[in-house]
């Protein structure tokens, strides 16, 4: 092997094509590990939201295995290309998670659905022992399964309608 060649692949053999493939799989994979605290596989739904979380978190682990494998990936270009490419996807999907830019109506309810369900799957399944927790953990169940079967009414009625006048109220 060339030292053109072991710098590009690292001297272990692996090469930056596999590295960003081990960071596109996993962040894939941490996508969807965020919806097995749902209740309901019905309440899983794609979710923006969840996807710039899962993008910042490849971002933060991009920088934090490379930081660890700095010895194996010795292209100084590429390293630096690496981190502040991450740097810049952990920044713009941190902006996109908290501002809420790209979520409208739809994209909103299908984010929310998954999050009410990890309240009834918390709800019901705690250790509680106070019949006070216990009440409030019932309203939160009740009030949860109501709001998820409301938001998944409303998609269905905007998908085939469209969205409602102005001045239509909240249906109970």
């Amino acid at each position: 092997m060339n030292s053109q060649t072991q710098s590009e692949h690292g001297k272990s053999g692996m090469g930056y094509g596999r590295f960003a493939a081990m960071i596109a799989t996993s962040t894939i994979i941490m996508y969807g590990l965020m919806y097995l605290n749902t209740y309901a596989l019905d309440h899983v739904f794609f979710s923006q939201t969840r996807m710039w979380m899962a993008l910042y978190m490849g971002a933060a682990m991009a920088v934090i295995m490379l930081a660890f494998m700095l010895g194996m990936y010795t292209n100084r270009t590429a390293n630096i290309a690496i981190f502040a490419g991450a740097a810049v996807a952990f920044t713009l999907s941190l902006w996109l998670v908290r501002s809420q830019e790209t979520v409208e109506d739809l994209a909103w309810m299908r984010a929310m659905i998954p999050h009410h369900s990890i309240a009834i799957l918390t709800s019901e399944r705690a250790d509680i022992s106070d019949p006070r927790v216990q009440a409030l953990a019932n309203a939160i169940i009740e009030a949860q399964r109501g709001e998820i079967a409301e938001m998944k009414r409303y998609i269905a009625d905007i998908e085939a309608n469209g969205n409602a006048p102005a001045g239509t109220r909240r249906e109970k």
